[in-house]
């Protein structure tokens, strides 16, 4: 039976939106090469240990940063509040839960003022921040736009064992779930939840956890992701896609999946679809319907199931992880009892197919075997 974590007597801080991460690389001049020279994004400030990164319309300090460290790892997921008071609210909301907290008035990196961390109740390290030292917003410059530019950062995606429960404390700290994955049993397998008006700013995968999945950066359109794919190419770096390019059918939108120098796992992600009226509804997929994750019915990489990046407490140690006693979606979907389908009627014909029979019309198709 999922657990529940309670809820504060406090009020939730007003989260605005995603705003950035702090990742441990292991070679910063290898990382800052492939973010940089690769990926295109524009340095705001940088020294021999760290490099702060942002996209082209970003008007803060910074969406990521990279660290130097002994290990690979996300040492923090950021959130930008309404006002400088809800950090206050974000110290008390965490505090009531127990969890382990920092604040610090100066800020814990560059250009960002007064923040809060805390491991959370799923042992996420989270931060919550107004105050921010405001950077030239780059949309105008033209000169400085490549083909495959990335123009914000969109969402963050986490690893937990537990969906249900990771989403019931989301709801708490104010978020809407816009879409999720459940099966007949009415397990669910991941939920996207939202603060700005799209279709995330963070979603809880189901696996071993607490780990990050992926941070996405949003293009203005898909050609853009095409353009990332023919010069990652050009570079013979093909080998940093994991997988894509595609649509989701979660979200509608058009993505691409690149790992970094360490492994850590970057989403190219356009055009999902406003969220913003407070009666948005809900849309919940079948883990069985190939469409789910690729609206062209393309198979999943195991790797894109398996994978992720250990996360770090407060203290920069990694947080050990829980194992997901819940189904896992790679073995219902593609493992060797896995049954899937295209069309719901398909399914009919599962056992026929799996079975060697010739009865029944085939849905069979290349590559989910993996």
């Amino acid at each position: 039976m999922t657990q529940t974590i309670p809820t504060p007597s406090v009020p939730a801080p007003d989260v605005v939106r995603c705003a950035y991460m702090e990742i441990v690389v292991t070679d910063l001049k290898r990382s800052r090469d492939f973010y940089v020279d690769v990926l295109d994004l524009q340095v705001t400030w940088e020294d021999e240990t760290t490099v702060y990164l942002r996209s082209m319309e970003e008007f803060i300090h910074h969406n990521l940063v990279l660290r130097q460290g002994p290990e690979a790892a996300v040492a923090a997921f950021s959130f930008r509040v309404r006002s400088p008071e809800e950090v206050d609210a974000a110290e008390a909301f965490y505090r009531e839960l127990g969890c382990p907290t920092q604040r610090r008035a100066e800020g814990f990196v560059r250009g960002i003022g007064d923040s809060v961390r805390v491991q959370d109740p799923l042992g996420f390290p989270y931060e919550f921040f107004y105050d921010v030292e405001h950077v030239e917003r780059l949309a105008w410059r033209y000169d400085l736009y490549s083909p495959g530019a990335l123009v914000r950062l969109d969402h963050f995606n986490q690893v937990t064992p537990d969906v249900p429960k990771a989403v019931g404390y989301m709801e708490d700290l104010g978020f809407r779930v816009t879409e999720d994955i459940q099966d007949g049993d009415g397990t669910v397998y991941a939920a996207w939840m939202r603060r700005k008006p799209t279709v995330h700013d963070t979603a809880m995968t189901g696996g071993d956890g607490p780990r990050m999945h992926h941070v996405a950066f949003a293009t203005h359109e898909k050609h853009n992701i095409l353009a990332i794919c023919d010069k990652l190419g050009a570079l013979r770096m093909s080998d940093a896609i994991e997988r894509g390019p595609g649509r989701h059918g979660v979200s509608n939108a058009f993505y691409l999946y690149l790992r970094d120098p360490d492994g850590h796992r970057i989403e190219i992600y356009t055009q999902d679809y406003y969220t913003g009226d407070p009666d948005n509804p809900r849309v919940t997929w079948d883990v069985h319907d190939n469409q789910r994750r690729d609206w062209w019915g393309n198979p999943v990489v195991p790797s894109w199931y398996t994978d992720a990046s250990t996360v770090l407490d407060l203290e920069g140690k990694p947080v050990p992880l829980t194992a997901r006693t819940d189904d896992s979606e790679m073995e219902v979907t593609i493992g060797a009892d896995g049954f899937s389908y295209t069309r719901r009627e398909d399914a009919e014909n599962d056992f026929a197919k799996h079975s060697g029979s010739d009865d029944g019309e085939s849905e069979f198709k290349l590559g989910h075997q993996l």
